[in-house]
């Protein structure tokens, strides 16, 4: 059982009877959490090759939610969000473009502190405003 995610990178000119094969091996599983495991590996590496539409039709329980990578990836990516749209707005804020060194120490706050930023940064004025407020953090 422990390959069985690897099915879903196999050379195929159907994929969709090789995806339902899969799923029905992953629902046989008896451990749920196992079963869990294996259904959300098996849905991470047939998203390498397959429609998203295609995986969530045959892959109907919300396995990858749960995941704790799928729950990383998400919090990356939300943290990419974050200061992107921080670092922006301090730009247009500030009207300068921050040094390297400022933009370093922005890039380490964490998701929290960047939201926290976000509504901070409204009542600045210069870039004195914004040092401030890094070594208050």
């Amino acid at each position: 059982m422990a390959l069985l995610p690897f099915a879903s990178l196999t050379a195929t000119t159907n994929p969709r009877q090789l995806l339902t094969r899969t799923a029905q091996q992953v629902s046989t599983i008896e451990s749920v959490q196992q079963r869990r495991e294996v259904g959300a590996y098996a849905q991470l590496l047939a998203g390498l090759r397959f429609e998203k539409t295609l995986i969530r039709q045959l892959f109907r329980e919300s396995t990858m939610q749960e995941s704790v990578i799928y729950q990383d990836i998400l919090q990356e990516g939300k943290q990419a969000e974050a200061l992107a749209l921080v670092l922006r707005q301090l730009n247009r804020r500030l009207k300068a473009v921050m040094p390297n060194e400022i933009q370093s120490q922005v890039k380490t706050l964490s998701l929290s502190q960047l939201e926290d930023l976000g509504e901070a940064l409204l009542d600045f004025s210069s870039i004195d405003d914004l040092l401030q407020w890094l070594e208050t953090r």
